[in-house]
C-alpha cells in the first residue's frame, strides 16, 4: 500500500506534460494535518510535474523550518513572515513585547539564503475582528513591506475580507518591485486594482469550485503573464478532491482547470505559469 493510500489521501492525478511550481504551500502543516511526511510530499509532487515548491513559514517555528529546509532541498525556496492572524494572536495573548520579539526574529530570518519572499503578510478581517488586533496587523504588514523593499524580496500578501485596506497600506508604504496576491479572493475589479500596481495573482483550488464564478471572472481578467498557481496546502483542495486534505501533488487539477478556462494548450500553460513564477520571485531555482 502506498503512503497516500495508507493515509487515506487522494490518488495521484495524471502527470502534467510540463513542470509547474506550487508557489505557496505549507509542507509542515500538511504533515501535521494529514500525516504526509515532507520528503514523501515532495517526491509525490515531482511525480506529477510539480517540480518546485515555495514553502511558506507563517510563524516563528515554521519560518525556522523553512529556512532549514531550503538548505537540504534544491527544489524548495522559502517565503516567511508573521501571518496577520498570528500577529493579532501574539499581541492579544502574550503582549507587545512578545509580538516585537517575534517580528525581530522574522526580520532576521528573511535575510537568510534561500528566502526569496517576505510573506504571507497582510490583513485578515475574517478571523481578526477587534480593533486592537487589526491595528497590530496594519503595523506588522507595514514592517514586512519595508523588509521586502529593503532586501529586494518579493512580497506575498494574505488578504481576507480586507481588499480596500490592503491597497491603502500598499499605496501608503509604496509598492515593492514584485508582489504576489496569494490565494487571490477578489473579483475582476479588485484584480484590476492589484494588476495596476504590478501584482501577480495566485489562484488556488477555490477557482475550481462551483460557487466561484466571481473568482473565475477575475482570472479571465488577468493577463496570462500575471497568473500563478498554488495549493495553500493542506487547505483549499481543488475539485474533484474537494473536502480531502490538499498537497502539492494535487496542483495539476487546478492547472488543468485554468488551462481549459483560458482555452490554452496545457503544455503551453504550464510553461507560462513556470516563467511567471520565476519572474514573480526574482529568478530561477532548482535547475541543479
Amino acid at each position: 500500500m502506498s503512503a497516500i493510500e495508507d493515509l487515506g489521501l487522494p490518488a495521484l492525478p495524471e502527470p502534467l506534460p510540463r513542470p509547474v511550481i506550487d508557489n505557496h504551500t505549507h509542507l509542515t502543516s500538511t504533515e501535521a494535518y494529514s500525516g504526509l511526511p515532507v520528503a514523501e510530499n515532495l517526491a509525490l509532487a515531482a511525480q506529477v510535474g510539480v517540480t518546485r515548491i515555495v514553502e511558506v513559514g507563517c510563524d516563528v517555528p515554521s519560518a525556522r523550518y523553512a529556512v532549514d529546509l531550503v538548505t537540504r532541498e534544491p527544489s524548495v525556496r522559502a517565503a516567511i513572515a508573521l501571518h496577520p492572524n498570528d500577529v493579532a494572536r501574539t499581541l492579544l495573548k502574550h503582549g507587545e513585547q512578545a509580538l516585537e520579539d517575534a517580528l525581530t526574529e522574522i526580520g532576521e530570518l528573511v535575510q537568510r539564503p534561500g528566502v526569496i519572499a517576505v510573506g504571507e503578510t497582510g490583513l485578515d478581517y475574517f478571523r481578526t475582528r477587534d480593533d486592537e488586533g487589526r491595528l497590530a496587523q496594519d503595523f506588522a504588514f507595514r514592517r514586512h513591506i519595508r523588509w521586502a523593499k529593503l532586501l529586494d524580496k518579493t512580497l506575498v500578501i494574505h488578504d481576507r475580507d480586507a481588499h480596500d485596506d490592503i491597497l491603502r497600506v500598499l499605496d501608503s508604504e509604496g509598492v515593492p518591485e514584485r508582489f504576489v496576491m496569494h490565494c487571490f479572493s477578489g473579483d475582476a475589479d479588485f484584480a484590476a486594482s492589484c494588476l495596476e500596481r504590478g501584482a501577480w495573482l495566485s489562484f488556488p483550488g477555490v477557482v475550481t469550485f462551483g460557487t466561484a464564478d466571481a473568482l473565475r471572472e477575475a482570472a479571465l481578467a488577468t493577463p496570462l503573464d500575471r497568473i500563478l498557481v498554488e495549493t495553500d496546502a493542506p487547505y483549499l483542495t481543488p475539485k474533484p478532491q474537494r473536502g480531502k486534505a490538499n498537497a502539492p501533488y494535487l496542483l495539476p487539477h487546478t492547472v488543468r482547470f485554468l488551462a481549459e478556462l483560458f482555452q490554452v494548450e496545457l503544455a503551453e500553460f504550464c510553461d507560462q505559469v513556470t516563467e511567471n513564477t520565476f519572474a514573480a520571485y526574482g529568478g530561477r531555482w532548482g535547475d541543479e
